[in-house]
Parts: structure tokens; sequence; C-alpha cells
């Protein structure tokens, strides 16, 4: 795990992570820039005995270059992150594939509903577990996010996926795991009192290990 980034556990978390971090090297080399000159200026022309101020009407090339650097920068960044944003959460992005599982956000916890032995969501086979979301690693994922009351946001740093869950809306997300093991899911919008507890967990199986846990829950009537 990085010392700073949590750990890239789906497909697309190294392209998010490499645009953030672009995107922190470059305002980040903007901000060092503008405080050197800004330090620079202050010292080069600071009051001075016997030194007279006299006006400039400044130069017309430098603004030029000082507005058209930052804006040929930010569409740079805006193409790039409208590839990403299509890939990830385009209308047309989720693999038709993708195996669904409903979760139900309310004040405050998750309800999380899977598919049974028929795969398809909806059905009277379903089963429902309270905050624990279970998906096995290599397969492409797609949430079902609805909330029953005010807005929530379904966010697991490990995948980097956050998507709100907004009252009457249906809205999907997917994602694909790619390292086995057990995470935290939160809410990432103020609820209400209770917000600070509207936790889950993440369990991201192996193959085998999430055939075992679909057949145990099954075979045990999960409901709940």
């Amino acid at each position: 795990m990085s010392w700073w980034l949590p750990l890239q556990g789906s497909t697309f978390a190294p392209q998010i992570d490499g645009l953030f971090i672009a995107i922190l090297i470059i305002t980040g080399l903007a901000f060092v820039i503008v405080e050197a000159g800004l330090i620079w200026f202050v010292i080069k022309y600071r009051g001075r005995p016997g030194r007279k101020g006299h006006y400039t009407h400044g130069s017309a090339k430098a603004e030029v270059i000082w507005t058209a650097i930052p804006a040929v920068t930010v569409v740079a960044l805006g193409l790039v992150s409208n590839h990403y944003w299509k890939e990830i959460k385009g209308r047309d992005s989720i693999p038709a594939d993708a195996y669904p599982i409903g979760i139900h956000a309310k004040q405050f916890e998750w309800q999380v509903t899977y598919p049974g032995p028929d795969g398809q969501l909806g059905t009277a086979d379903d089963f429902t577990v309270r905050n624990q979301l279970h998906v096995p690693v290599g397969r492409n994922i797609v949430v079902v996010l609805t909330s029953e009351d005010v807005v929530h946001s379904f966010w697991v740093p490990v995948l980097r996926v956050k998507q709100d869950a907004v009252p009457g809306m249906t809205i999907r997300a997917w994602f694909q795991a790619t390292v086995p093991g057990e995470y935290e899911l939160g809410c990432a919008e103020l609820c209400g009192m209770g917000h600070y507890r509207m936790r889950a967990r993440v369990f991201i199986h192996t193959p085998a290990e999430f055939t075992a846990w679909m057949q145990q829950q099954i075979q045990g009537g999960a409901t709940s």
C-alpha cells in the first residue's frame, strides 16, 4: 500500500491515480512558480530611500503567455479526464456481462441484494445482507444504487469508486476488483446525525471463495 494513496484494487485505479498525480504535479509547479515570482517581485521592487515609483502598462506578451499556458493545460487535462470519464462512468461503459448487485442506502446502513441462482436481480430468489458487499476478483460488477431517504454516496476508496445514491433515482456504477482482501465501504455524503457510522465491509474473494460464499448464503436462506 502506498504511503499516501490507498491500494489500487480495481482495473481503473491506475488511470485515476495517474490523472490525480499529474494534476497534483502541474498545480504544484504552478504554485511554486507563482510564489517564487511573488517573493522575487516583493524583494526587487521593495521601497527604498530616494526611490520613486513609476507607472507601467505592463506587457501584453507576458499576459498572453500566462493566459495561454494555463488554458492549454486545462483543456488537455479535460480531454484526458473525459476519456476516463467515458470509460468508467459513461452511459454505455457498463460491460454487458457485468454481475448485478443491488445496493439500497438508508439512514444509516447499506442493504446489499444479490441475485440468486438465476443470476438475475429483482427476482424471487434474491437475498439481502446488511453492510456487507461480497464480490469476486476479476469479474465485472455493476452496483445498482438506490436511496430510501436522503442523498448518500457509495464510496470504496480501494476500488476508486464513488457514486451518489439519490432518492427516486436508480444509478449504476461498475468496477472490476483486482486484489482479494477485506476493505471499507463508506458514505461520502453528509447524510444525517448518524453519518459517521454508515460503514460497511467489502470482501473481495477469489472466484472459488465467492462461489462458496454464495452457496452458503443460498442454502442458509439469507434474507437480512
